[in-house]
């Protein structure tokens, strides 16, 4: 928010008598409140930086602790409903983008957001409704995994009847069916949702659309219908001799293992792909008492698409992994795999499908033996049902911005199947902006995505006005432990450890009243406000030094 009022042309005023010489410009100061970058490069579009300073400047405001953190979930849950989910799965790009990183280490902001949403399920806090009275309008989400959960609470808190249908017994998609209970735990996913449903939204499971019902009776019956389908078709090896009875895709794996029906665990597994899933199922198998487990990847380990957590925590549990190689000949008899020879590549440019151009070199042969190979090298979404839905390269792509199918229609679509496979928090920001659409295109407006502010850059800010503080790294249980079984094994941080971590933000792009551009100023152009309004300035007095934009240190300042 600009906090200045007017500006006035000028020239430059004549010093006082007495007064020393200083730079002077035409230009006058402007306060703009800016992205932070870890705003930006979040998926969600989370306030990042106004749930940590909720916490991190309670003291200030008069708040305690439980106050702020209940102030931080709700300004958290305006974009994001399952921060306790989230703060265990999501693979941060915020903390890649933090400032802070210049200074010491980002702040942990996944596990800042972990801790408010236990503290949220402990305290049992509720999600906030935008609108008391309800619209009159219906609206169906098909799909309850997180861009269908995100998009039927968008709608709900904004007054309207939402109807959440999903084909398995319980929502949740694939955070409750594709992701292990280790790394999410059942009681968190069902605690968040339960708290969406809370809002109003009716559940229907076991309901396939093509099936149960058509999409052009839902058409009928609702008013706006948002199709989130997701990907949970693993996509198999096309390698001959890869279709024997003890080969599984990496989604039938973990799938099984949720429903409790998984295959008796041999002693060696293979398990061929680089990425989060192929790690689950590495790990997965680790405890159900798999005694090798051994991972083949064609990505190079600095490519691979595994989170480093996932990579380290995966080494240390055991898991042998050979990075950089292709399958090339597998070996079967009795119509089962027993060994499956790979060969040393190198990776070039992705082609319009996003594979990568492979070159192979010759004489890097080596075999794996293994009883069970699982291959989790890809997924793909199912159509039965919704063919009209599937376009020409096989996905839902060619959507307007916000996921609306079509101009003239009332159907949105979003998450995995317009992405081709994204991450979780791509898909709750998917959800959401299709429900801001929704919502307007109901109430008879237009659509308007809010404006984004500048992002702020380390490079304009005095990072020297920071003190260096220690990031709180997270504890968990050490490898014997956590692979015993499957209750979750990241212990998080305390009530303490969120308040000193919620402190290390920099507060990047907005003013946190430290004083700077007031102490600095000395023609009294700067003045200070009541708190919670921060300064103002009194631009008669203004010589256009420039001083307090120099020294601002969140660089929220601008001379225009």
């Amino acid at each position: 928010m600009a906090l200045v009022l007017r500006r006035i042309e000028r020239s430059v005023r004549a010093q006082p008598p007495g007064v020393g010489k200083k730079k002077q410009s035409t230009k006058l100061p402007q306060y703009n409140t800016k992205t932070p970058p870890c705003t930006d490069a979040c998926p969600s579009a989370e306030d990042i930086r106004g749930y940590l300073t909720l916490i991190a400047q309670a003291d200030e405001y008069g708040r305690s602790p439980e106050m702020a953190i209940k102030m931080a979930f709700e300004a958290l849950t305006d974009k994001n409903p399952l921060p306790a989910t989230m703060g265990r799965i999501c693979p941060h790009p915020c903390e890649s983008a933090c400032n802070r990183s210049q200074k010491d280490k980002a702040v942990s902001i996944n596990k800042v957001e972990m801790a408010i949403g236990d503290f949220a399920i402990e305290q049992k806090l509720s999600l906030v409704k935008l609108a008391q009275a309800p619209t009159g309008k219906k609206v169906v989400v098909v799909g309850a995994g997180p861009a269908g959960l995100s998009a039927a609470y968008q709608m709900a808190r904004r007054g309207h009847e939402v109807t959440l249908l999903d084909e398995r017994a319980e929502p949740g998609g694939m955070l409750r069916w594709g992701i292990p209970a280790y790394r999410l735990p059942r009681e968190v996913l069902a605690a968040e949702i339960q708290r969406i449903f809370a809002l109003g939204v009716k559940f229907s499971p076991n309901t396939k659309v093509g099936r149960d019902v058509s999409l052009k009776d839902l058409k009928a019956k609702y008013d706006a219908v948002y199709l989130a389908i997701g990907a949970q078709t693993g996509r198999k090896l096309p390698l001959p001799g890869m279709d024997g009875s003890n080969v599984m895709t990496g989604v039938d794996f973990l799938l099984a293992q949720n429903l409790g029906q998984q295959p008796a665990m041999p002693a060696q597994v293979l398990v061929i792909g680089g990425g989060d899933v192929a790690y689950d199922v590495a790990r997965t198998a680790v405890r159900l008492g798999a005694k090798k487990v051994v991972m083949v990847c064609r990505e190079t380990r600095e490519t691979m698409p595994a989170t480093e957590e996932e990579i380290h925590e995966g080494t240390e549990e055991g898991i042998e992994l050979h990075p950089g190689f292709t399958p090339k000949k597998v070996t079967a008899a009795g119509g089962k795999v027993s060994a499956v020879e790979f060969l040393k590549v190198e990776l070039g440019e992705k082609d319009e499908n996003g594979w990568p151009k492979v070159s192979e070199v010759p004489g890097t042969e080596f075999e794996v033996k293994a009883e069970l190979v699982i291959t989790a090298i890809s997924q793909a979404p199912d159509y039965s049902g919704l063919e009209e839905l599937k376009q020409d390269n096989g996905w839902t792509t060619n959507r307007g911005p916000a996921g609306r199918l079509n101009p003239e229609d009332k159907l949105w679509v979003g998450g995995d199947i317009v992405r081709r496979l994204g991450l979780v928090t791509q898909a709750f920001g998917d959800g959401r902006i299709a429900a801001e659409e929704m919502d307007a295109v109901l109430a008879g407006k237009a659509y308007k995505p809010a404006p984004k502010a500048n992002v702020v850059s380390y490079k304009t800010m005095k990072l020297g006005f920071y003190k260096e503080a220690p990031r709180n790294e997270v504890t968990v249980l050490k490898p014997e432990e956590r692979t015993k079984n499957f209750n979750g094994y990241v212990l998080g941080f305390d009530k303490n450890a969120l308040l000193f971590e919620a402190s290390r933000c920099m507060s990047c792009g907005s003013c946190f009243d430290c004083d700077t551009c007031w102490s600095y100023c000395g023609d009294g152009a700067v003045k200070k406000m009541p708190k919670g309004q921060h300064y103002n300035f009194i631009l008669d007095k203004c010589i256009g030094c420039s001083k307090c934009a120099d020294e601002c240190p969140c660089s929220m300042i601008d001379m225009v």
